[in-house]
């Protein structure tokens, strides 16, 4: 019994398997982190191996990152408030944390270092201002009591 079945699969050519990239119809893919600023970040044609948009990429993937952090701290639902309105806000915001955080994973899905490293910074920020504000609000708290 034969296997040699032909399951339409296409042969890499040889600058693919030396460059670490695939071509797919022109769009080249890296399958290993590269530097360069000419890469394809979220849109087709964005940043354009131009190096000011290349820049501004790198600080929309950080502020995106920090954002997805920032948002962790779910909204406190207020006293008084109807239960729908509470739950409603708070789902919103974990869409939209969701929504930024798989856009942070696509960006470094580029396989671009540059964006990688922003990335990471970005998370490593938002958890310091979470972090730092939750450590402060304890602090700010424990100086209002008495001090016997």
């Amino acid at each position: 019994m034969s296997h040699d079945h032909d399951h339409g699969t296409m042969p890499m050519s040889p600058d693919s398997m030396y460059n670490n990239s695939m071509n797919m119809n022109d769009m080249a893919m890296h399958m290993a982190f590269f530097w360069g600023k000419d890469v394809t970040i979220l849109f087709d044609g964005w940043p354009n191996g131009r190096l000011g948009m290349y820049i501004l990429a790198l600080a929309f993937v950080f502020l995106m990152a920090v954002a997805v952090e920032i948002l962790t701290v779910t909204p406190s639902i207020k006293p008084g408030r109807r239960p729908l309105s509470g739950s409603l806000i708070q789902a919103a915001v974990y869409a939209v944390r969701m929504a930024l955080a798989y856009l942070v994973m696509i960006s470094v899905m580029s396989f671009n270092l540059g964006i990688f490293i922003v990335a990471v910074a970005g998370h490593t920020v938002g958890c310091f201002v979470v972090k730092y504000r939750a450590i402060a609000a304890v602090s700010w708290a424990a100086d209002d009591t008495p001090k016997f």
